[in-house]
Formats: structure tokens, sequence, C-alpha cells
């Protein structure tokens, strides 16, 4: 019998993959269980229709992903905090911190993808790697200075 997995299925498969299997395993575990549906020609249209819908918005993103990469690639950003008169910070600057002045910006990044060389516990300029979704890389340059 033939079954359209909608769940991830340890030893049989990924979601949204069609495959053969015993109509007792079918009828007995994964309907139940609502982990397959039966490969009727109706649920292999709308596995079809739902895979197009997914690759179209995977393309969206690439593109977006891509836009962000080329408008924030090359910038650079001025972190204004307190310091004392040596130029050491009262406290180093965390990704967090990056993000929201990236957002102040309009540039939308989550923290996890700030990649910092060294630690930004001086007042100085600072080099600082973002990898965005699909493998995309941009380089910003950030300025501390004193408030």
């Amino acid at each position: 019998m033939k079954v359209i997995l909608l769940k991830n299925v340890s030893n049989l498969g990924e979601e949204n993959e069609i495959k053969e299997v015993a109509m007792g395993y079918a009828r007995n575990f994964l309907f139940p269980q609502n982990l397959a549906i039966e490969a009727t020609p109706q649920a292999l249209a709308q596995l079809e229709e739902k895979k197009a819908k997914q690759e179209k918005e995977a393309e969206a993103d690439l593109a977006a992903a891509e836009a962000l990469a080329q408008k924030i690639d090359g910038e650079s950003f001025e972190i204004k905090v307190k310091a004392s008169g040596a130029g050491t910070l009262y406290a180093a600057i965390a990704p967090a911190k990056i993000v929201s002045i990236l957002k102040a910006k309009g540039f939308s990044v989550r923290p996890n993808q700030i990649i910092l060389k060294t630690a930004m516990k001086e007042v100085g300029e600072y080099e600082a790697l973002i990898q965005l979704d699909h493998g995309l890389e941009a380089k910003v340059t950030l300025i501390v200075s004193t408030e």
C-alpha cells in the first residue's frame, strides 16, 4: 500500500515522502497516529501543490536573504556606550546589542547570526560577520565610541 508521510517516521522516511508499506502497518500504526495518509490521486495532487508552494516560499526567502546581504555588506554602524577614560568599556557589547542597533537601521537579523572575531571590550573599530540564511554572509564594521 502506498502512503504519504505526514510527519517524519523513524526507519521509514521523512515528511511528504511517498512510501510503500504493508497494509497492516499503515492501517494499525500510521493512520491512527496521523503519521500518514493513503496515496490517493487527490492526495498526490495536494502533495504536488504543497511542494510547489514550499518551493516558491523558499525562493522568496532566498531572494530576501540575498537582498539583505547586499544591503548590509560593507556597512558601518556606530555604537555609543559608556567607557572609562582609558577607553575600556564598562560592559562588553553582546550580539543582542548589535541586533538592536541593526533593527533601528531597518535590518532584521538574529543574535546567533552575528559572529565576532574578538570581544568588544574597548573603544575602536571591530569587524563582525553576519551569517544569513541559505549560507549567505555579510561583513559589517562596528565603530564603538563613548557617549
